[in-house]
């Protein structure tokens, strides 16, 4: 099974979305006891550390008279010395440590006490998603309500690791929590910290046995590709100051989860991974006590029973794991899902507001907007000749594959070459460099429209869009002597760099081909131009060795997934008791399904975004942490779902790793399965007057008492649509609201699909369902 590749191996807005229809002494001890005194009568407050500064007053029997004296006063404030982080001596008098809320509060009746200050960061984050999805401030300052994953284990099955990137340092982390089981397999290096708390190999090379490679030496979790990671990263990557790429997107790194704990599983060589290493993986993942597994793998759908992914998550999902796992690299054609099973969060990949600028200048004036991450010096005033490689006359010559450009007089010239035909992007450069070009205008094909990415080219480049890319070559084509420059912009953020989220268009497409009657994917999140932790450098050859900790942007669903595993983790910390699926749903249900401006997502046509490309939106998590309603489904679900979906009890008991016989089992349609989405198929011998009814269970995890009432988001008058009840009443935390959904078709219906959405709305929350609605045979 091939591990799925990064990227580069891959109308009318409205300002209100409802539907898109396809769219330290005596003293000190007496002070340490009150302490402990107090903190026991302060019932009910945060008990999630946070770094703070505390800034403390020596009373008049303290000596002061060296640096120890000071810390001692200062530990006489704390009540475990280990959390003292820095003891200031010149600057200010008080310390840094890790504290929990009510400890502030409790420390806060001690004599000295001053003030206690949250910890503030004022750099943005590098990879920018933190920010962009809410967890910082635009100062970079942590939302401490989301907390950092503290507790929360992440199992990574990958390529392997980088155990002494920065990314990966233990510096300030807790131990692991009691119930870890893991092990590290660096052949006798001690490695692993309370960060990076595991690393074992599950991969083989083809031809080797017995747990040797095929060079008849030990195995090891080193990463030799580099997508693991910076996958393991970006979920729950350690703070790392200067990173940057070529000085793009320069700041602080940090992965969403930045206090959760990581084990890598390495289930991938150089080039494949195989189904039964990586169902090892998952196995070990759930006997050493993994709480989320993140798998940014996948391959052509086949069956669940065949697939040892979907075996092996369900297996983790029964046992109380969550599972984020990519859609896929093959989009944007519909039907190029990937990962479809219910117990899979399964996410697509979006855009952030950030642009690794470089602009194309022509000599008519018009200039457009591209991206590259190489920003070379180059000349900003002189205009060089532009040439179409599509006008040699060697066959495919407009993708600049190797070989192609001989024969023709590229040198000195900027080449406009198209993308596709399995040529890589990079590659396209080299071969543009090797014929002696100066630079290159990358261009889309109609089919990826506006979606451009920062890649790490060889010479001064730009990569546009398909708009973009005709109106070159139609200057091209207008004048003897077409002229251009590329010109560079450094990383540019906010509103001026793009509407976003946008999907991008190698995100895969729904519907789900295995399981028609479950909306897939369930959401996207960032996954284009992601910058996270790199095993090596890579920079043109021309800019020799680089200085500081390696990292790279990269683009793909391997990238948005283990943004979705972060924040599964910040959830797991927060709310420990949740399931799998109450996590899934408080993603789903809360996820945002406009732009950071109000306006619909749009893809990479620059088109209001269907349900089959963002699925329930964007993630936003903020509102997830707290949903107010959430659905749940059990083990026993997933088998009666099961039984539906097949109705042959080897299939169902090859997963459910037991026998099941179905007709003992209570069968579960696929529209009636308690998902937070809602997908229901007409087929073509259906009576138009007969309607089909969906049925949904919910929690209530907010305020109590609560009052929901029914809104539908739908402008399409195909379908007929009700509910009832239409407003659901909770009394009580964890009580239990049932409600049906009946749809029916309009006489004379024409739509093929109508999508819309229903929401639950009390005076604090907003529980947001999408509803697919396809016509099977019109």
């Amino acid at each position: 099974m091939p591990m799925q590749e990064h990227a580069h191996s891959t109308s009318d807005r409205q300002s209100k979305l409802t539907m898109a229809s396809f769219r330290v002494s005596f003293l000190c001890l007496l002070q340490f006891l009150l302490l402990a005194l107090t903190s026991v009568s302060v019932e009910g407050a945060s008990d999630e550390y946070n770094t703070f500064i505390v800034h403390v007053q020596p009373q008049a029997n303290h000596m002061l008279e060296t640096a120890d004296d000071r810390k001692a006063l200062y530990q006489s404030f704390l009540p475990d010395h280990g959390r003292l982080l820095h003891a200031y001596h010149h600057v200010a008098s008080g310390f840094a440590a890790r504290l929990t809320q009510r400890e502030v509060e409790a420390m806060s009746a001690l004599p000295g006490f001053v003030a206690a200050v949250p910890n503030r960061v004022y750099k943005l984050h590098t990879t920018h998603t933190p920010q962009f999805l809410g967890l910082n401030s635009q100062q970079g300052t942590r939302n401490n309500s989301l907390g950092s994953g503290d507790g929360v284990i992440i199992g990574v099955l990958d390529s392997g690791v980088t155990p002494d990137h920065p990314s990966f340092s233990g510096v300030g982390m807790p131990p692991p929590p009691a119930k870890w089981k893991g092990r590290c397999d660096f052949n006798g290096r001690s490695v692993c910290n309370n960060k990076l708390i595991g690393a074992r190999v599950f991969h083989t090379a083809v031809g080797a046995g017995n747990g040797t490679s095929s060079s008849g030496t030990p195995p090891s979790p080193i990463d030799e590709v580099g997508h693991g990671t910076h996958t393991a990263s970006t979920a729950a990557g350690a703070v790392v100051p200067g990173a940057q790429v070529l000085g793009q997107g320069r700041g602080t790194a940090s992965g969403i989860a930045p206090r959760a704990h990581v084990s890598m599983y390495k289930v991938c060589g150089l080039e494949n991974c195989n189904s039964a290493d990586m169902l090892a993986g998952i196995d070990a993942a759930v006997s050493d006590g993994c709480d989320i597994l993140s798998i940014s793998l996948g391959a052509t759908s086949v069956p669940f029973h065949e697939d040892s992914l979907a075996v092996g998550t369900f297996a983790a999902a029964e046992k109380g794991l969550f599972v984020s796992m990519s859609a896929g690299n093959s989009g944007p054609n519909y039907t190029t899902m990937e990962n479809e099973a219910p117990w899979m969060l399964t996410v697509a990949a979006s855009t952030v507001d950030r642009l690794i600028r470089s602009t194309v200048r022509l000599g008519n004036g018009l200039t457009f907007d591209g991206e590259s991450v190489y920003q070379p010096d180059f000349s900003a005033t002189v205009l060089y000749p532009l040439v179409f490689a599509g006008s040699s006359s060697t066959p495919d010559a407009k993708f600049c594959g190797n070989g192609s450009l001989d024969g023709f007089n590229f040198k000195g010239k900027i080449v406009l070459c198209e993308r596709g035909n399995d040529v890589p992007r990079l590659a396209k450069g080299a071969e543009v460099l090797r014929a002696g070009g100066v630079g290159m205008i990358l261009t889309n094909q109609f089919i990826d429209g506006f979606s451009t990415q920062a890649d790490l080219h060889v010479l001064p480049a730009s990569h546009v869009s398909h708009a973009a890319g005709a109106a070159i070559l139609s200057y091209i084509k207008s004048t003897a002597s077409p002229v251009a420059q590329i010109t560079f912009g450094g990383t540019v953020l906010g509103a001026s760099a793009s509407p976003a989220p946008v999907i991008t268009s190698f995100s895969s497409r729904g519907p789900s081909t295995l399981n028609p009657g479950i909306l897939k994917p369930d959401i996207t999140g960032p996954g284009v131009n992601v910058l996270a932790a790199w095993p090596f450098q890579e920079v043109p050859p021309s800019l020799g060795e680089q200085t500081g900790p390696t990292f790279s942007f990269q683009s793909g669903t391997s990238m948005s997934t283990p943004h979705l595993s972060g924040i599964a983790a910040l959830i797991k910390s927060k709310h420990p008791e949740w399931s799998p699926a109450e996590i899934k749903s408080a993603i789903m249900t809360s996820a945002d399904n406009t732009d950071r401006s109000g306006m619909p997502i749009l893809n990479e046509q620059n088109m209001a975004a269907d349900l089959f490309t963002i699925g329930a939106g964007h993630v936003n998590p903020e509102k997830a942490m707290d949903p107010g309603l959430v659905y749940d489904i059990t083990p026993a679900d997933y088998i009666g779902f099961l039984c539906g979906l097949y109705r042959n009890n080897k299939n169902v008991s090859v997963i459910a790793r037991r026998v099941v016989d179905c007709s003992d089992i209570k069968v579960i349609p696929e529209r009636m399965l308690n998902y937070p989405s809602i997908s229901v198929i007409f087929p073509p011998s259906w009576k138009s007057t007969t309607p089909i009814l969906v049925e949904r269970t919910v929690k209530n995890v907010g305020e109590v008492p609560a009052v929901y009432y029914a809104r539908f988001d739908l402008q399409e008058h195909d379908i007929n649509i009700s509910v009832v009840p239409a407003s659901l009443h909770f009394t009580k935390a964890n009580q239990v609201n049932t409600y049906t959904v009946t749809i029916w078709p309009t006489k004379g219906s024409a739509s093929m699909v109508v999508q819309g959405a229903l929401r639950w709305v009390s005076h604090k929350h907003t529980v947001r369902s999408p509803i697919s609605v396809m016509f099977i045979g019109q």
